[in-house]
């Protein structure tokens, strides 16, 4: 049974035998994969009930107004709590969470190992001696030492330990969650310097932090530089993609010619190399330089054969690589908006990771107070609401994956139309939107149940990755290499399985079949026109990689001439990779649409060929630039006669599609 798209909704009928089915472009709509939706509904209404949770256990109390060591929410009067000293205090005055020694963190544990206090007012400015700390108590009514200790105790004995270390840095509020932060962000110097393990002064943390902080406006300008040379390149590709093609395919043959060259010169410069100019200590590492020479020679000659090889063979299949990419430049000029498709999935997914980290912050707070050694209060739940954190890692991975399923199947759907339309012009007035509005309609099971099978096989492999992160140093070496053996075999299942999932939602987006069916009908056409996917996998990928590249390399230049006149700072590293780490991911936000078009193109291509042969009443779909490569390919078979089987056996879709259809 199928649910098939009538003038009032959707309504079941009797499917075809789906073996014998052929491929309808755009005839009906159905609503696939309903019971898939319903579970990701009752999943995501899961989440919500998390979220709800946590905020109604007062959890969000805590959160936002924070609480001090002695499980006392600020800003509000509490209960006392049994067997805690200091608790039930009244805190309607001291609304801010003031730490001793703010810049103790414990990277371990991801908290400030400090005692926490509730004060009336931030200290704004730096205060260096113990008398100011009593002078700014005095003054603003805020203690910032220990509740049992009067302002006028604070430069007596008994206040060793108890109040802050000195010097207080300045510090001010973080809106809205009242904690007092150090405005000095230098103050995380040991922090940073932790996680940078180059680092061996602070002086050159202190530099770095200064540099990015100066260079603001310079890095937001190469931010957007980055942009704009992103979607020029889009423009770029188009126009020259014949030549390009042909350039980097050169450029890669000479490399390689080149490389093994060098190869062979250095090993028979090193064999004919005195005796005497070895050192006498180190023969034997002369010898292994010598052998290691020798290998590297010998990869690089046989990886030159294989690609003069692979190069001969797919030297026709290039072609068509340069048609799909001359249609997809048409493509964006007929779908502009398709342009501005990552900037809504990223907002989409910044509006979910907000969303999950502060649940996930609430999570942290619920429970019951617990008192831990040190004498103060923790937060923790017990029973089984303990594991929610499970579930919501769960959902972390599987809703970001359906965001993501849902722009493939905007995409898919959008070109899908376009390839699908003779008439340009009849096109609608939004292809991306109408394409929404099918998705939300129809394919919200399909992707929801693509997206879970993507999350199925990523999750085993988070684990695995945690669990060799947690035994690193201790496992053997026999464990390490299992360990890291199944990662990288769930890693390249994942992304094969990506692959296969974009091209299930462009059948999908065709025929309005359900996911299985879908991944099946795509993996057929898929292995029928396998050197065409191999020629576009290689070939495309490796064009749009180096112009990723490209579009670092000339921000990462500009970089460099703008920050080499700013005298103000130093050392002006950091600014420059985090300016490169940003233009290599808007490069591949826009790229990666681009090459997410050309995907959805070949399939459609190669559905089209399959049925339909220009003769009238199957008349081809595609643009005129492919139907020229299917006219070239037919003449170079007929002039092949019976020599070009391998010609001939890849047009043999084509052919098969004529004479069943």
């Amino acid at each position: 049974m199928c649910c098939v798209d009538t003038k009032w909704g959707c309504s079941c009928t009797s499917s075809l035998n789906s073996s014998k089915r052929e491929w309808k472009p755009l005839e009906d709509r159905s609503c696939t994969d309903i019971p898939w939706l319903l579970l990701f509904i009752l999943f995501c209404i899961g989440m919500g009930f998390i979220c709800g949770f946590s905020v109604a256990t007062g959890a969000a109390a805590r959160l936002v107004s924070g609480y001090d060591s002695y499980g006392n929410i600020c800003g509000q009067k509490n209960a006392e709590l049994e067997a805690i000293p200091n608790s039930g205090m009244d805190h309607t005055h001291r609304k801010y969470v003031f730490f001793l020694d703010p810049c103790n963190l414990d990277l371990i544990n991801r908290k400030i190992k400090s005692v926490a206090l509730c004060v009336a007012a931030c200290p704004r400015q730096e205060l260096k001696t113990i008398s100011d700390v009593q002078k700014f108590a005095e003054i603003n009514g805020s203690a910032l030492c220990s509740y049992d200790l009067k302002p006028s105790e604070y430069a007596s004995s008994k206040a060793k330990g108890l109040c802050p270390k000195l010097p207080v840095p300045a510090s001010a509020p973080i809106p809205f969650f009242h904690r007092c932060a150090p405005v000095n962000i230098s103050c995380y110097a040991k922090f940073a310097e932790a996680l940078i393990t180059f680092v061996s002064d602070n002086s050159v943390l202190h530099r770095l932090i200064s540099g990015v902080m100066t260079s603001k406006e310079i890095i937001l300008g190469l931010c957007l530089l980055s942009l704009v040379l992103s979607m020029i390149l889009m423009v770029i590709i188009r126009y020259i993609s014949r030549i390009l093609v042909w350039i980097l395919t050169f450029l890669l043959i000479l490399g390689s010619l080149g490389g093994t060259g060098v190869l062979w010169w250095l090993y028979a410069k090193q064999r004919k190399s005195p005796k005497e100019t070895v050192i006498p200590d180190q023969p034997q590492v002369a010898e292994a330089n010598l052998r290691a020479l020798l290998i590297y020679a010998i990869s690089a000659t046989v990886f030159t054969v294989i690609l003069f090889l692979v190069m001969l063979v797919m030297r026709k299949r290039v072609a068509l690589t340069i048609a799909l990419f001359h249609v997809a430049g048409k493509v964006f000029i007929h779908l502009p908006l398709l342009v501005f498709q990552p900037f809504w999935t990223f907002f989409a997914l910044v509006l979910f990771w907000v969303y999950w980290i502060m649940t996930l912050l609430f999570l942290g707070t619920a429970g019951s107070a617990v008192q831990n050694e040190q004498g103060f209060v923790e937060f923790k739940m017990s029973g089984p609401l303990q594991y929610m954190w499970w579930y919501h890692v769960v959902g972390l991975i599987w809703i970001s994956e359906f965001i993501l399923a849902c722009q493939q199947m905007t995409v898919a759907g959008a070109v899908v139309t376009y390839y699908f339309t003779r008439d340009k012009r009849n096109l609608p007035f939004t292809p991306i939107l109408a394409s929404v509005n099918r998705l939300i309609r129809y394919h919200l099971g399909t992707v929801a149940k693509g997206s879970f099978i993507i999350t199925l096989v990523k999750i085993p492999r988070m684990i695995l990755m945690y669990i060799h992160s947690q035994l690193k140093g201790k496992e053997n070496a026999c464990a390490r290499c299992v360990l890291k053996s199944c990662i990288c075999c769930l890693w390249c299942l994942e992304k094969c399985l990506n692959y296969l999932n974009q091209n299930a939602y462009t059948a999908t987006a065709i025929n309005s079949t359900n996911f299985c069916t879908s991944a099946k009908d795509a993996f057929v056409i898929l292995v029928e026109n396998a050197l065409r996917v191999a020629a576009i996998n290689t070939v495309g990928d490796f064009m749009l990689f180096l112009g990723k590249v490209l579009i670092v390399c000339s921000t990462g230049l500009a970089g460099v001439m703008l920050l080499n006149y700013q005298q103000d700072y130093t050392v002006w590293v950091l600014p420059l990779i985090i300016v490169c780490l940003f233009a290599f991911l808007v490069a591949h936000c826009f790229l990666s649409i681009y090459e997410m078009v050309v995907d959805v193109l070949f399939l459609c291509f190669a559905v089209d060929t399959k049925y339909n042969d220009g003769s009238p009443g199957r008349e081809f779909y595609m643009d005129k630039v492919l139907m020229e490569f299917v006219e070239n390919s037919r003449k170079a078979m007929k002039e092949a006669g019976k020599g070009g089987a391998a010609d001939a056996r890849e047009l043999k879709p084509m052919a098969s599609g004529a004479s069943s259809a």
